[in-house]
């Protein structure tokens, strides 16, 4: 390995990747969504319980590498109490990070400092990217499924 990729793949992110939170299934999930990155394969599912617009429960199954891992543990610390605009506004600012040079995510997004080093592995960055995207699009999907508020019968 490179001395390059050694850097990328810091104790740091390492120990990020054994310790991803909200694995798992949700019994009753609102909205699901699987994102997987062509390139590597790797692929991450959500699975996310809103209440008044914000995430209340949070499920995530990551089959990726050490960054994809790394995101997901980040991510899953971030999003419970989080609601769409929020996340999106995060994956945003991620994908700006990588791929433009742009500051780190604000908190409580501001763990992927530690994948600063990515910038210069594009290859990576849609991995990276997986577990902010499922996510957000679970919230769409739920939003789309739970009736608006005075609409049940």
């Amino acid at each position: 390995m490179s001395e390059d990729l050694m850097k990328l793949y810091s104790e740091r992110i390492l120990a990020l990747a054994a310790d991803i939170p909200h694995l798992g299934q949700l019994d009753a999930a609102q909205g699901r969504a699987r994102r997987r990155s062509p390139l590597c394969g790797s692929t991450v599912t959500a699975e996310v319980v809103l209440r008044d617009g914000r995430v209340a429960e949070f499920a995530q199954d990551v089959k990726a590498c050490a960054l994809g891992q790394a995101s997901a543990a980040i991510a899953g610390a971030a999003i419970p109490g989080r609601d769409r605009a929020e996340i999106e506004a995060a994956r945003d600012a991620l994908a700006a990070m990588l791929k433009a040079g742009g500051p780190v995510p604000a908190a409580p997004f501001d763990g992927y400092e530690a994948l600063l080093p990515a910038r210069d592995y594009r290859n990576r960055h849609a991995s990276i990217l997986l577990a902010l995207e499922a996510a957000a699009d679970a919230i769409a999907a739920a939003e789309t499924a739970v009736p608006a508020a005075g609409t049940g019968s």
